[in-house]
């Protein structure tokens, strides 16, 4: 009998669309269209262990069973009662509703809750033949996603976003979040035969994803997702994705340094790394002492931004310490994302290119120092 193929939507934090669709063509699986924060594509039912494991910069897998047309609450009420609700969720399962509304006529997200959770309702009841529904059973999450006046109903299939690796035992005040440091990471393109070094790296985020990079660490390989507790999907999947996952690790050798002016994060870095599973170098230094140690290498650094660590003046103070000490490794790589759209004024140094990304809400820039001869500012 051929597998069946479902439509899957992949979120993202805005700009990182590229890497979540490289790893959907590397997985084999076919992309359909990308818009802003989201990849969808095509795949039988393995894609929701292997994408979930796999996925370093996406947020969250949704498998798609419709869409339709809902520029009213009938519309919406039709549509939704219409897709088979009882093959997905059980007599006795939870079925929690939640949702977005972009550019479309049914603004109300409050509103289309109810709709859509009232049509959910009167389907699996007359399916059922069942006259309550307890909702004490396996929690399966629903989620609507209304864009110019279309319709997506969809099952969440990663829980607990996937930037939670598991690996964070402890953070920072303002800790970067792990898919936009693998993005970071991927973007300045890390070799094995190069040191790569966060000389502000907090509690490592940073360091350990590139170290889980190196070695082609799954992200996702020791953590667990909210649909292997589905009933329609099999068990089996998720022990061959992470079987696959330890399979693909490699073992070449690879230098990855983090280093910051405080001593009690950088506990905190180490205790992260060894939860990863992987080698860093972590050690205590001011960013103002950085020096080459005859090496060649790419810094890679998400300094404060004067937001929720330091205020403005301190960081822009901070900017122009890091401009005059990062002057002393020739030949080296930056790469360094901030929300200052002055930075490069304080830095002293103009970026050779500019990328824009989001952290969090905070829309930012990532400045890439490549070129040997720099353009002073």
């Amino acid at each position: 009998m051929e597998e069946k193929i479902y439509k899957y939507a992949a979120t993202c934090l805005f700009g990182l669309e590229k890497f979540v669709g490289e790893t959907v063509d590397v997985l084999g699986y076919k992309r359909l269209e990308t818009i802003e924060g989201r990849v969808y594509f095509e795949g039988d039912i393995t894609a929701v262990a292997r994408c979930n494991v796999n996925f370093r910069c996406a947020e969250k897998l949704f498998i798609i069973l419709d869409e339709f047309d809902a520029d009213s609450f009938d519309a919406l009420f039709e549509g939704v009662k219409n897709i088979p609700w009882e093959s997905y969720v059980g007599k006795t399962d939870a079925f929690p509703v939640k949702g977005h509304s972009i550019k479309s006529r049914l603004h109300s997200i409050p509103d289309c809750q109810k709709i859509v959770k009232k049509a959910i309702v009167d389907r699996l009841m007359r399916a059922h033949k069942v006259k309550t529904l307890p909702e004490n059973g396996v929690r399966v999450q629903i989620e609507f996603f209304i864009l110019r006046d279309k319709a997506a109903l969809m099952i969440d299939t990663s829980g607990a976003g996937l930037y939670k690796r598991g690996y964070r035992k402890g953070t920072n005040d303002a800790p970067i979040r792990e898919t936009l440091a693998a993005a970071l990471s991927l973007i300045a393109r890390p070799r094995h035969d190069l040191l790569i070094w966060d000389p502000l790296c907090g509690s490592g985020t940073i360091a350990i994803e590139t170290a889980m990079i190196l070695q082609n660490v799954a992200p996702g390989k020791n953590r667990s997702f909210l649909g292997e507790e589905y009933p329609f999907i099999p068990s089996r999947i998720w022990e061959d994705a992470r079987r696959e996952a330890r399979e693909n690790e490699v073992d070449t050798p690879y230098e990855v340094w983090g280093s910051d002016i405080d001593g009690d994060v950088i506990k905190l870095a180490r205790a992260n790394a060894e939860a990863a599973g992987v080698k860093v170098n972590f050690f205590q230094m001011d960013v103002s002492d950085i020096e080459t140690h005859g090496k060649r290498g790419t810094l890679i650094c998400n300094p404060p931004y004067g937001e929720r660590l330091m205020d403005i003046a301190d960081a822009e103070k901070l900017y122009r310490v890091m401009g005059k000490a990062f002057r002393r490794l020739e030949n080296w790589q930056t790469y360094i994302i901030t929300s200052d759209e002055y930075f490069e004024k304080h830095f002293g140094r103009e970026a050779d290119k500019k990328r824009k990304l989001y952290n969090g809400m905070l829309k930012c820039n990532y400045y890439m120092y490549y070129k040997k001869t720099p353009k002073a500012f």
